[in-house]
This record gives structure tokens, sequence and C-alpha cells, in this order.
């Protein structure tokens, strides 16, 4: 499986982005996926997952602010992020785990590339 983040970039506090993960090779719904962070200077962190039936997990600092959803159909998770902080700046990474649910990393078997997110005040 192949994984390949895209739509980071710049964008002030309080905007919105959208990343974006499309998967490819023997791809299956049956992953769940998720998005983790790393901010400078700091490991890489949980953010959100999302299982084969849509079913959601968020840590707790983006719950409200931030929304994963899958398309399976495109084999594609997205990340839909509002109301940015600073603090929010990161590489953000799309990875796979053959799990029903994790928010651990080791778990997760597939990783994409990572897309970096800044957030300005």
């Amino acid at each position: 499986v192949q994984l390949q983040a895209s739509g980071g970039g710049l964008v002030q506090a309080g905007g919105s982005l959208r990343l974006s993960c499309a998967a490819s090779g023997r791809t299956s719904s049956s992953y769940f996926m998720g998005w983790f962070r790393q901010g400078p200077g700091k490991e890489r962190q949980f953010v959100a997952g999302i299982n084969w039936s849509g079913g959601t997990t968020y840590d707790g600092d983006v719950k409200g602010r931030f929304t994963i959803s899958r398309d399976n159909a495109k084999n594609t998770v997205y990340l839909q992020m509002n109301s940015l902080k600073p603090e929010d700046t990161a590489v953000y990474y799309c990875a796979a785990s053959p799990l029903a649910a994790s928010i651990v990393r080791p778990s997760y078997q597939y990783w994409g590339q990572g897309t970096l997110v800044t957030v300005s005040s």
C-alpha cells in the first residue's frame, strides 16, 4: 500500500485547510486510517482516525475543529481542519493500520510522506 498525502500549506490562524491522502497498490477499505502530526521538536502524535464504516476518533486537542472522512470508492481519506491555531503547525502524515481501530503509532503498517501545515499568528 502506498499513501500520498497532499493539501498542506501556509494559512493564517483561524483559517482552514483540507488534507487528502490517496491510497494505491493493494488497498483495502478495511484498514483503519489515521492522521498523525509532528510539530517542531515534538514526537509524532495521533490526530484523528476513521474505520471502514465511518466511525471516527479524535485527539482532544483537535476535536470539534478537525473532521476526518473517507471515500472508499476513491481510496482517499480527508482531514478537514478548521479554526487552525499556530500550535497546529506540523508535518501531517496519513497512515493505515490493519487493526479495527488504533491511536498507537506502532500499529500503523503504512505511512505517507507527510505534508507541511504552517499556521501563522
